[in-house]
């Protein structure tokens, strides 16, 4: 969910295991709103609702290997939450198969790969407004190329290509934002093959 706010805190859930199941726990106090309903699919990065603290509303995301179908909002969700009460339970075995666990993929065409977002932020393709851009299509990414800046409170952030389950190079097939837009943590960024 993008709200349009210039700056938003963001708050990580913390996870925990049990078997099948994946428990999203509070990462902080407050009162808690607009949790996904049951049945939606909660993959790295989504957005879990929005926690109010002493004034101040943060965004609270999935953590990395929080992948699956919401089976239960806990307590009174949504209401309000002590750090570490389970907001969330995901159930990995329903999304498997199902059409929600196509839509994890939905991002990238069969066979494709995506390098996505490492944080969230305002996405720059190129290092200032005169220079060409990092990456285009048709571009050959190595590990450790910069393919991107992203500014998180007047900071920004060389985004370096690599990862998990990404190759040590690839073709860049498309550059997915427009430059100077908003991305979400686990946003695609660019699609390769």
């Amino acid at each position: 969910m993008k709200t349009g706010r210039a700056f938003e805190p963001q708050l990580v859930a913390k996870i925990e295991r049990d078997g099948s199941l994946v428990h999203l726990l509070c990462p902080t106090v407050g009162h808690w709103r607009e949790a996904p309903d049951e049945g939606s699919l909660i993959r790295p990065g989504a957005t879990l609702g929005f926690i109010a603290t002493l004034g101040v509303l943060h965004r609270v995301v999935a953590p990395a290997g929080a992948v699956g179908v919401v089976t239960a909002r806990e307590g009174n969700a949504p209401g309000y939450v002590a750090y570490g009460d389970v907001m969330l339970t995901l159930d990995l075995e329903v999304a498997t198969g199902s059409a929600a666990a196509a839509a994890v993929e939905s991002d990238v065409d069969a066979g494709g790969l995506a390098f996505r977002s490492p944080l969230s932020g305002r996405f720059y393709l190129r290092p200032a407004p005169d220079q060409p851009p990092f990456v285009s299509p048709g571009d050959v990414v190595k590990v450790g190329q910069t393919v991107a800046l992203l500014e998180v409170m007047k900071t920004f952030n060389r985004i370096t290509y690599g990862g998990d389950g990404l190759p040590e190079t690839a073709k860049v097939v498309a550059v997915v934002p427009e430059n100077e837009s908003d991305l979400d943590q686990g946003d695609v960024i660019l699609k390769l093959e």
